[in-house]
């Protein structure tokens, strides 16, 4: 019973402060502050509700023990976000990215490709990550190499249309100011049309984070050394050890949330002249 009580009162207390302080002034303490609040909340509601209902550690276990394992099993966690967060993840999406901002700039200077290529890509993207994965680690071998070769994949064609549609987001009287400059397609590409594709690219990098993280996991599911936060997961399954299990979707949390949050840290810094980046 006064795990409920512990609850409610919880629920409560976090409510209140939240409002509270949602007619403060917006701060950056009190952007920060709402949030944290309201997840410290929900975790303590989950303590209380698995030990107040006797709920097994084996179908949901309480936050207290996720923290005890992640605390005990760090040198297991950093490997395993090593193999699969940079070896597989990072490197993907800097070749996929990478790759796409290239092919990018070539359709948009040779716009007969723009007809053929993105209906292919529009295909491509549509496959399921499950049906590429195997097909991968078969090409590309059970280390990360096959996990970055799906990243690329799933990264690729998002980062593609967004960066062609950014590069075409300038208007004719602004491309016809240029040429009046005498300007060069080179120049023209440079001083006018990527920076207003800018709003696009990064909206492409942004999705392509989450996309990255999620298909080196997914992608170690089927096939991978005797490391790796997707092996980690099916193994620990397997052995009904659901502590693990969270302390590894804890650590890819943590990740994907520092991965974008870095890449729109980036983005304010380069577009701190689109609207969107101004306050009020």
């Amino acid at each position: 019973m006064i795990w409920l009580v512990l609850a409610v009162s919880s629920w409560v207390i976090g409510m209140v402060l939240n409002v509270w302080l949602s007619k403060r002034p917006t701060t950056r303490f009190t952007s920060l502050a709402v949030p944290t609040i309201f997840g410290l909340t929900l975790v303590i509601i989950w303590e209380c509700v698995v030990r107040g209902f006797e709920i097994s550690p084996v179908l949901l276990p309480p936050p207290s023990a996720i923290a005890v394992r992640f605390a005990t099993s760090t040198p297991i966690l950093w490997q395993d976000f090593v193999q699969t967060g940079l070896k597989g993840a990072l490197s993907g999406y800097i070749m996929g990215c990478g790759a796409a901002f290239l092919l990018a700039i070539v359709i948009d200077r040779f716009p007969f490709l723009q007809r053929g290529l993105l209906p292919v890509g529009n295909f491509v993207a549509a496959l399921p990550i499950i049906g590429m994965a195997p097909i991968m680690v078969m090409w590309f071998g059970f280390d990360w190499q096959s996990k970055a070769a799906v990243v690329v994949i799933m990264v690729f064609f998002p980062m593609l249309v967004n960066t062609v549609q950014g590069l075409q987001a300038t208007d004719a009287m602004q491309r016809d100011l240029m040429r009046t400059y005498a300007s060069t397609y080179m120049q023209t590409l440079i001083k006018l049309r990527l920076p207003a594709a800018m709003p696009f690219i990064f909206n492409g990098l942004k999705i392509a984070t989450t996309l990255a993280l999620i298909g080196a996991i997914v992608a170690e599911f089927f096939g991978s050394p005797i490391k790796g936060m997707g092996f980690r997961i099916s193994t620990e399954v397997g052995r009904l050890a659901l502590d693990m299990v969270w302390a590894e979707i804890v650590v890819a949390a943590i990740v994907g949330s520092a991965f974008y949050g870095s890449v729109a840290l980036l983005e304010k810094s380069v577009t701190f002249w689109h609207p969107s980046q101004r306050k009020g």
